[in-house]
């Protein structure tokens, strides 16, 4: 077992010149910790409003503008922006609700999927192009790809900053919020443009079949062991942030297996560790309860002298 286990190291795997290749690559290397940090924060909101089927719709249109402009013989990164923010803008505007989002997203899906297999099926270019698009293709991407990439990473990050607080607002209740006066709809559109953004970036990644493990997994891992709304799109950046590079350090040593599988089980095994440790950590305190209740049960007497208790420290407040 131990020898098939090596066999099968050496045949996938090489570290060769595996300095030159991290310094060759430092910039497809920052530009994924800048798509980690802007899937991290998006995928806060993405769960808060309970929309990862709507991330996955917005990924088949994004799919099928980058084939289109692989096709056209235009770049692949504009292409697979506009394709998801014409699919964003009709999820934000149409739905209003959550099952009209769904049922936006679910006739958008199989649209922009359809279009998509058809535009690879007329280009007759290369076969890595078009398998790019499925499984992401981060390194394969010039510098003037990399620089429109980390302005629209920065672009969601500076709207995101700047729409936070009422966003947070929106999506925890949007009926009092928009009672307190807040734009409940205009938020919903600004929020879907940005999210449109980090899916296309995200796609570079990942590609368009895994794009979930950026913008979903990482916020469903951190609220698995906090609830804090500081901690949360923290460790959220931070699980998203390790799994982008991560999933790049480790491909640069495989010739063979892309970056996605990487990415994708990286972030899995982070949400694995988390919900284990929220399942424990749940546990505990079941038992606690459970504990506190049957000392109670057992004397009634400490429910009368904390009631006396507190009595007396009301009566000293007055």
């Amino acid at each position: 077992m131990t020898h098939l286990a090596s066999n099968i190291l050496t045949e996938y795997f090489t570290f060769e010149n595996y300095g030159e290749l991290i310094v060759l690559l430092q910039n497809s290397l920052f530009a994924a910790a800048l798509l980690g940090v802007v899937g991290g924060l998006i995928s806060v909101f993405v769960m808060a409003r309970d929309i990862p089927f709507a991330v996955h719709g917005v990924a088949e249109l994004s799919f099928a503008g980058a084939s289109f402009a692989l096709l056209i013989s235009f770049d692949v990164v504009y292409g697979s922006i506009i394709g998801s923010l014409a699919a964003a803008l009709l999820i934000g505007i149409g739905g209003a609700r959550s099952s009209e989002k769904n049922t936006i997203t679910g006739v958008l899906m199989p649209f922009g999927l359809g279009l998509g297999i058809l535009f690879l099926a007329l280009y007759d270019g290369r076969a890595a192009n078009k398998f790019g698009l499925l499984t992401g293709q981060i390194v394969a991407i010039n510098s003037g790809q990399i620089r429109t990439l980390v302005i629209c990473a920065v672009i969601v990050l500076v709207t995101l900053l700047i729409i936070w607080r009422p966003l947070v607002f929106a999506s925890i209740d949007p009926a009092v919020a928009r009672a307190k006066g807040v734009p409940v709809t205009a938020l919903t559109i600004i929020f879907m443009l940005a999210l449109g953004l980090a899916v296309a970036l995200s796609v570079q990644v990942v590609g368009v079949l895994l794009v979930l493990a950026l913008l979903v997994t990482p916020a469903a891992a951190a609220t698995q062991i906090s609830a804090s709304p500081v901690f949360v799109p923290v460790l959220s950046m931070l699980f998203a942030v390790i799994s982008s590079v991560g999933g790049i350090l480790i491909a640069l040593g495989s010739p063979v297996v892309p970056i996605s599988p990487f990415v994708t089980t990286i972030s899995f095994l982070i949400y694995l560790i988390c919900r284990l440790i929220g399942h424990r950590r749940k546990s505990r305190h079941t038992r606690a309860r459970i504990r506190r209740e049957a000392d109670v049960h057992r004397h009634p007497s400490l429910v009368s002298t904390a009631d006396e208790a507190g009595d007396a420290s009301g009566t000293d407040a007055r």
